[in-house]
């Protein structure tokens, strides 16, 4: 199962990453987000279930 995680970067946008089981990151988002919403709607388009 892999595990997805949303945090804020360095410049305080809401950014996204898929790591795998085996620890390897499989997914991450290509820009930062301002709302968190955007974020996950986001990952959503990229395998997200929340």
């Amino acid at each position: 199962m892999d595990k997805w995680e949303f945090y804020k970067d360095n410049a305080s946008e809401w950014r996204w990453r898929r790591t795998a089981s085996n620890g390897n990151i499989v997914g991450a988002s290509s820009q930062g987000y301002v709302n968190k919403a955007d974020c996950i709607a986001n990952a959503q388009r990229n395998g997200y279930k929340g």
